[in-house]
């Protein structure tokens, strides 16, 4: 019999110092635009994703990988600041932090470049030894800004221990059957909905209509939509609509962890993924309205 997790929510993945700009309108080729604003915020999804679900009441910890350099500090900082354990965030004194660099427009909506960085160099024949170091939790969340092999060797040693495996999808590339197998809960956006299940996605019509492809009958999907809501569907059950909240967008910079991070907390606390997914939609629009 496993022992009880030490943590609700571990997350494993990337860490960004992102560079954020505000302009009125993303450069077009060859164009020099002239910006209003600038600040520095921390990042990378999964630095993201852990900060929400600790903002939200889940007790968490982070593996991941920074450089020995300033980005690093702050980004470690910004962790403890919050309260997550970061004992599995390893410092790499060869390549540097992760980092991004995202313009915002006007209407709150984005484009971002990021460099992966010291991300590319975690160690998947270290994230077993990591999971049982932190004493496990009852969920992971993963995503795709580390090497597929990150996200496979840290899902097997999760679901051997018993913890739910939660993963973004994001950014979209394939999702291979080693790693597929090992998923319980897939969160993707309509984009990455539409690389993975070979269908066009733009409403919820459409994404109801990818459930299957996206493997619904043999784990729980969720396809956020944006301003078109979202989809769930929780393997034999019906699919379920939950439309978005109105409200004044500021910025759609990070509402996807936003999400990622608070359903994670929310299922690791017992509720069901239909009231989590529900939380998970109020907190990410107050997030993208800079409440």
């Amino acid at each position: 019999m496993n022992a009880a997790p030490v943590f609700d929510v571990i997350v494993c993945g990337s860490l960004h110092l992102d560079i954020v700009v505000h302009a009125k309108a993303l450069p077009r080729l060859d164009e020099t635009a002239v910006g209003s604003a600038w600040e520095q915020v921390c990042g990378g999804k999964g630095g993201n994703q852990a900060v929400q679900a600790a903002r939200n009441g889940a007790k968490t910890a982070m593996i991941g990988r920074i450089g020995k350099d300033g980005f690093g500090e702050t980004l470690l900082n910004n962790l403890n600041a919050v309260g997550i354990d970061s004992r599995m965030v390893r410092t790499d004194a060869v390549s540097g932090s992760g980092m991004s660099v995202a313009i915002v427009q006007n209407d709150g909506n984005y484009g971002a470049v990021f460099v992966s960085g010291s991300n590319l160099d975690i160690d998947p024949k270290t994230l077993a030894q990591s999971w049982r170091e932190l004493g496990g939790a009852k969920a992971l969340v993963l995503q795709n800004e580390v090497p597929h092999a990150v996200n496979v060797a840290v899902a097997k040693a999760a679901h051997e221990a018993g913890a739910m495996v939660i993963f973004n999808a994001a950014p979209a590339r394939p999702l291979l059957q080693d790693l597929s197998a090992e998923v319980d809960v897939l969160v993707v956006n309509r984009v990455e909905a539409e690389m993975i299940s070979g269908l066009k996605v733009v409403d919820r019509a459409m994404a109801v209509g990818s459930l299957a492809a996206l493997g619904a009958e043999q784990r729980a999907v969720i396809i956020t939509l944006g301003g078109n809501g979202l989809v769930l569907k929780e393997k034999s059950r019906p699919a379920i609509e939950i439309e978005a909240l109105a409200v004044k967008v500021t910025s759609t910079h990070g509402a996807g962890d936003c999400f990622v991070g608070v359903l994670a907390a929310s299922l690791a606390r017992g509720m069901n993924l239909e009231e989590a997914c529900r939380l998970a939609n109020e907190k990410a629009a107050a997030f993208v309205s800079g409440k």
